[in-house]
């Protein structure tokens, strides 16, 4: 099965870039996803073909107008009725790996990116499949760069794109922890030189050292990951909590 991607964007010429080339531009070529743009400009019903109006109360900037976006978003949802809907937008939920592996399981995805102030709040209230998601806390010129990191986040996890099927298992964020370092030869660089467990042969001692540094990293880099997964790691399971109950 295909993984569809619909991108509504001012910039279609943005798309595919850089998912063009590498894992992902293989894969396209190879049909394990395909990627269309609609252009929102097409769906203004005026002759100057606008898109955005000035802030409703004032303020600086231009709003991308609901009525415009709306009919862009429902010729989508024509052609794609079934699949997520993603809204590129400061305000939005930060996306998670764990929603990524969700979207990239799934038949595809429609992404809309946001310019100017944002958008009309109104397309929210009326089309509520719509998921509000940031890439990061930091505020981009428009929602394309992230839709672009957010595809090639899903279209590396389809089948067959990535050589090894564990290259998608131990990496960052799948654990609820950062990846552990990483080396490679030469062993010995500047008088650095890997460290010794790696070079053992031993796999269950290296397996409990990448366990180790990946909680340390964690704990020092990202307190706010480690606190998750300590509070994961504390829940009981589900048959435990039943057994409390009863």
């Amino acid at each position: 099965m295909t993984f569809a991607a619909t991108v509504l964007t001012l910039y279609p010429e943005m798309f595919p870039g850089p998912l063009g080339v590498s894992l992902a531009g293989r894969a396209l070529e190879r049909g394990d996803w395909s990627i269309e743009t609609v252009q929102i400009r097409d769906f203004a019903t005026d002759k100057h073909r606008t898109v955005d109006d000035t802030p409703a109360g004032g303020g600086a900037g231009m709003v991308l107008k609901a009525d415009v976006l709306g009919s862009a978003l429902d010729h989508a949802i024509e052609a794609q009725p079934e699949v997520s809907i993603l809204a590129m937008t400061p305000r939005g939920k930060p996306i998670t790996q764990e929603r990524i592996r969700a979207i990239a399981s799934g038949p595809g995805v429609t992404i809309i990116c946001g310019r100017f102030e944002g958008f009309d709040e109104r397309i929210f209230e009326a089309r509520p499949r719509i998921e509000e998601v940031s890439l990061a806390d930091i505020v981009l010129s428009g929602g394309e760069p992230a839709a672009l990191a957010i595809l090639d986040a899903c279209i590396r996890l389809l089948p067959g794109v990535m050589g090894a099927p564990s290259s998608g298992i131990e990496e960052s964020f799948e654990s609820g922890l950062l990846e552990y370092p990483q080396y490679t030869r030469p062993v010995e660089w500047e008088g650095r030189t890997i460290p010794e467990v790696l070079r053992s042969g031993d796999h269950a001692k290296i397996s409990a050292w990448r366990k180790h540094m990946a909680e340390e990293t964690t704990r020092l880099r990202r307190p706010d990951l480690w606190e998750r997964h300590e509070g994961a790691r504390d829940q009981p399971a589900s048959g435990a909590r039943r057994e409390m109950k009863d």
